[in-house]
């Protein structure tokens, strides 16, 4: 592995210096100014994660092109004939919490269904894992898993257990499914409330765990459930393309040290009750984001931790609508800022405390964005900048949004290479139509997202975070007051970069990539969530997906 990750590394290296340097030309003429260095400053802040972007995206590009079996060349225990092996008692688990059973159950009794076809239904029992608590949602839900039960008439017996609180939250309940009710189980599937996942799938997963008895956690790469609503319809397309590329380049270079993410995932149940308990912080509060410190605990103790980047089989559902994608971002923000507590708990080995400072510093470069941002207003403020080399501001632009999204670019070219892969997306048009789509929805959507997080950071200094909040699934109608209450920063912030920046081409040139959607976060919010435009995208199948075009049954 050192080669790997030097070579990794390296490219990192060589894209943030890259970049780096060659915004410092662009600046360059006519002084250094203050605007000038501070702009300098905060980008060479970010350029870090930029290069991390690129590396992943360039060796998963690579690997996928190069390699005949590209699974199998960052995840040898797949390769190993594992039919003839006795299957493990394997525990199917799934965590609720003020759920709506109508939609968890279906896509549980699908993998029921497909186990028991496929003759291994044997070595499967479901359970259903409750924090929900005590009232009338309680008693519903209870009178939906028994009847779910009541209907089961295949080998795999399904068992509803329910706590009366919610200590630790979700790692808590998992935990106290192990400690209590896994007696004589070997293994245990995760799955979170809007997880799908075939009976192949979870077969993959149980015989890499047979085939390599070192694994501790093996997580499958997940992708979005096909859906009508545009806007997880429009983020779905672009995260799959991208998340294929960068779990393929990102397996290659960790091995065994890889991360989980808590969901569609398999764990050896022996080692991760002895290694993955996670204790309170110093604080006394509970870790939100567990699912990367139980990675590193469990690796930190010897145990493998594998990525399988194989998306066949294995889904989840992707927030309905921008108000609670920019929820699910804060559950997430709140958790990954606890990881600058952890970077130096015992225990940890350096491929561990990497994978926690990496999920920081997904979060803690939107500041770095929003100061950018102001300071090349600043500049347009002041005295127009001296710009003899205007090309060099374009040619920094270009390649900065080639490189931050590298994974997403290198997944839609790998896609368009290979026949078959493209022919499942509908063919190179329908693919070229919904990555065009897609990559506007995302410029739009990412700088709003910066300013969230620079939003939400502020908000955890001065301790008024929201937290681990609640999650709504369920497609929605946005008004246009909502959106406005919810992106009036954004807004207000975009039009006034802009507007002080209108007499100044160069400046104006830096900061477009970054906050040109700021401009037009209100309607974006809404019209991503209008059901009439869901439906016109949906019925000319643009940014559709292999499942949506090609129905397994």
């Amino acid at each position: 592995m050192f080669f790997r990750r030097l070579l990794f590394f390296a490219i990192v290296i060589a894209v943030a210096s890259g970049l780096t340097a060659l915004l410092a030309l662009a600046l360059a003429p006519g002084g250094w100014l203050a605007w000038k260095v501070v702009a300098l400053a905060a980008f060479a802040g970010t350029a870090p994660w930029t290069g991390i972007c690129a590396a992943n995206g360039l060796l998963g590009f690579a690997i996928l092109v190069a390699c005949r079996d590209p699974v199998r060349c960052v995840f040898p225990a797949i390769g190993t004939d594992t039919a003839d092996a006795p299957l493990p008692a394997t525990a199917l688990t799934v965590t609720v919490r003020n759920e709506d059973m109508g939609a968890v159950l279906p896509p549980l009794g699908r993998l029921l269904d497909g186990l028991d076809a496929s003759g291994s239904g044997t070595a499967f029992t479901a359970f259903i894992l409750s924090d929900t608590p005590d009232g009338e949602r309680a008693a519903v839900e209870a009178e939906a898993a028994a009847r779910f039960a009541a209907g089961r008439s295949g080998p795999v017996e399904v068992r509803y257990r329910r706590r009366r609180d919610n200590v630790g939250m979700k790692a808590g309940n998992l935990m106290d499914f192990l400690d209590r009710q896994a007696a004589g189980f070997a293994l245990a599937v995760v799955l979170d409330a809007d997880s799908e996942m075939s009976a192949s799938a979870v077969l993959r997963l149980t015989r890499a765990m047979v085939a390599d008895p070192t694994l501790g956690i093996v997580q499958h790469l997940t992708v979005g459930r096909p859906t009508q609503a545009l806007f997880p319809r429009l983020f779905q397309f672009g995260m799959r393309a991208g998340m294929r590329v960068w779990a393929t380049g990102q397996a290659w270079w960790q091995g065994a040290e890889g991360p989980y993410w808590g969901h569609n995932a398999i764990v050896r149940i022996a080692p991760f009750r002895a290694h993955c308990r996670l204790p309170p912080l110093a604080d006394g509060s509970t870790i939100l984001s567990h699912d990367q410190v139980e990675a590193a605990l469990i690796a930190g103790a010897g145990w493998g931790v594998r990525v399988l980047p194989s998306e066949d089989g294995s889904h989840e559902g992707n927030p309905p609508a921008l108000p609670e994608f920019i929820q699910r971002d804060a559950r997430w923000l709140a958790g990954n800022l606890q990881y600058l507590r952890l970077l130096a708990a015992p225990g940890l080995r350096p491929m561990g405390r990497w994978q926690l400072a990496q999920a920081v510093l997904m979060f803690v470069v939107a500041p770095l964005y929003v100061i950018f941002g102001a300071a090349c207003a600043a500049g347009a403020a002041g005295t127009p900048s001296s710009a003899p080399r205007p090309w060099l501001a374009v040619t920094f632009a270009i390649a900065w949004i080639g490189a931050i999204y590298a994974p997403k670019l290198a997944g839609y070219a790998e896609t368009a290479l290979f026949r078959e892969r493209r022919q499942a997306y509908g063919g190179i048009k329908p693919l070229a139509c919904g990555a065009a789509m897609e990559f506007l929805f995302v410029m739009i959507l990412d700088p709003i997202m910066q300013v969230s997080k620079t939003l939400g950071i502020l908000s955890a200094a001065v301790g008024s975070g929201r937290g681990w909040t609640a999650q709504n699934r369920s497609s929605r109608r946005i008004r246009w007051r909502e959106a406005a209450g919810l992106l009036s920063v954004q807004t207000v912030f975009g039009i006034l970069l802009v507007s002080v920046m209108l007499h100044d081409r160069f400046a104006l040139m830096l900061f477009l990539p970054f906050g040109a959607g700021l401009l037009v976060a209100i309607p974006f919010c809404v019209a991503t969530a209008a059901p009439e435009l869901g439906r016109i995208v949906g019925a000319k199948r643009i940014c559709a997906t292999p499942e949506e075009l090609q129905p397994s049954g």
